[in-house]
């Protein structure tokens, strides 16, 4: 898919967009739809697109996914997340419904933000504001994008780590089939970790580097800790995308970001970067920032991430 045929679709299903460089080379956010951003080079759209997931609305009995990069709220599950507010998992309308507006824009730079009031398996609400500071840079058959990710507490009471746990988490989506996969540098036996199922058969090392195949037919995803520098997805449609997460801030810690259940308290393991695989055909390689030990108003919880798309040039 082009970049053009994609801001059509978008404009057909009176969507707003906005695009940061060109539609040939850029990054396309869809701000009625989550905020997501669709990374385009060489005039082909590199992440995942559903175009039935743009064209329909998700409601409390379907959700519909549209593929892109998303910002969202970790954790997912336990107690302190916000995917089970009805008891059930559901993406909270509050993030579905979200306006996002562009709030700084020139040629190759845009801060888009929306207003999104959270509410945690505790039935705990936390307004807050969320910001995409997207930076790019386009070199040959490469786009460098930046992207601080940024979640504000605008609340006005103080909240301590028994109430809340809070991070901002990049869900960045690609097509997944044969041949496809991520590859990172050795990770030590702390830093790797399945949330899910055992997903041991479908990863290894291969000479000096860790890979893991992303076709499967059953759901998996790794957390990776603190010393995992980077993982790079390979896809078999001739590009790479290749994803850095910047340091924390002082005081900021990484949390447990796994789909648990919402009346489970979540573990000590912390998750800097992640990778999602799912039998639908789709995968994700995750980025998260850390959270606070208390939500003071104000309080921004931010991580600087690098997503470096490269296509492969002919031989």
């Amino acid at each position: 898919m082009t970049g053009d045929t994609l801001i059509d679709l978008m404009r057909h299903a009176h969507r707003r967009v906005h695009v940061t460089g060109t539609p040939e080379n850029g990054v396309i956010a869809a701000l009625d739809l989550e905020g997501r951003l669709f990374t385009v080079v060489n005039n082909k759209v590199l992440n995942r697109v559903v175009p039935s997931a743009i064209l329909n609305r998700s409601n409390r009995d379907v959700y519909h996914n549209p593929g892109g990069d998303a910002l969202w709220p970790a954790p997912e599950g336990t107690c302190f997340g916000y995917a089970y507010g009805p008891g059930k998992w559901r993406v909270p309308p509050a993030i579905t419904g979200a306006v996002w507006d562009v709030v700084v824009q020139s040629e190759n730079k845009t801060v888009i933000r929306a207003e999104i009031d959270l509410v945690n398996n505790r039935q705990l609400g936390i307004p807050c504001e969320f910001e995409r500071h997207i930076e790019i840079e386009h070199i040959g058959s490469s786009l460098i994008q930046n992207v601080t990710e940024i979640i504000r507490y605008i609340g006005i009471k103080t909240l301590d780590n028994n109430e809340f746990s809070l991070a901002p988490w990049s869900l960045c989506q690609f097509d997944s089939g044969s041949g496809c996969k991520v590859i990172m540098p050795p990770p030590l036996a702390d830093d790797i970790h399945d949330m899910y199922a055992c997903s041991s058969a479908l990863r290894g090392m291969s000479g000096n580097k860790y890979v893991v195949e992303t076709q499967t037919d059953f759901r998996f995803q790794l957390g990776l800790g603190k010393n995992i520098p980077w993982i790079e997805f390979i896809s078999c449609q001739d590009f790479s995308v290749k994803r850095h997460s910047g340091a924390l801030p002082a005081g900021q810690r990484y949390i447990d970001i796994a789909d648990a259940p919402p009346e489970q308290l979540p573990s000590h393991r912390g998750t800097k970067l992640s990778i999602y695989c799912d039998p639908s055909g789709f995968m994700e390689i995750e980025a998260c920032g850390g959270c606070s030990n208390t939500l003071a108003p104000e309080t921004e919880l931010r991580v600087l991430i690098t997503t470096e798309y490269m296509i492969k040039e002919g031989d």
